[in-house]
């Protein structure tokens, strides 16, 4: 999906006091996604994801993600959330930076937000993509590295 002509999106989900906002950025044909939540945002991990058809079922859009996360961070599972779902249902590379901090978070309370982001990737997925028709999508190309 190309992102030329598009507009920044933000947007922000959020469970009783713990939330996630991110703002959503189409650079040239692919997407930038920053992510903050709890007490203090901040940049723990970063996740680029691209798109490419499945190897084993060549009908249907895969994913392939590369990780880098600041030790001891633990953002990953929302980072890796958000861009996966984006670029499965975009078809385009995404790179999502997230940081969420919350002095003294349970287990309970990660898995919240764990979950927060998969609904703000599947919230952001349609308002960026009801800004351009889907003919304006370029293939998903089935060779392994190009989108």
């Amino acid at each position: 999906m190309t992102m030329a002509g598009r507009q920044e999106v933000r947007l922000e989900v959020a469970d009783g006091p713990r939330r996630l906002e991110a703002w959503a950025r189409p650079v040239g044909s692919d997407l930038v996604v920053v992510v903050g939540g709890g007490e203090l945002p901040h940049v723990g991990c970063v996740v680029l994801t691209q798109a490419r058809r499945s190897t084993a079922d060549p009908g249907r859009t895969s994913v392939t993600s590369s990780v880098l996360t600041i030790p001891p961070h633990k953002e990953e599972p929302v980072a890796r959330a958000i861009a996966e779902r984006l670029a499965r249902a975009l078809e385009c590379v995404v790179v999502v930076t997230a940081g969420v901090h919350e002095d003294g978070l349970d287990t309970a309370g990660a898995d919240t937000y764990v979950r927060l982001a998969a609904t703000l990737g599947d919230k952001l997925a349609p308002l960026i993509a009801a800004q351009a028709p889907p003919e304006a999508r370029p293939p998903v190309s089935s060779e392994p590295g190009v989108v």
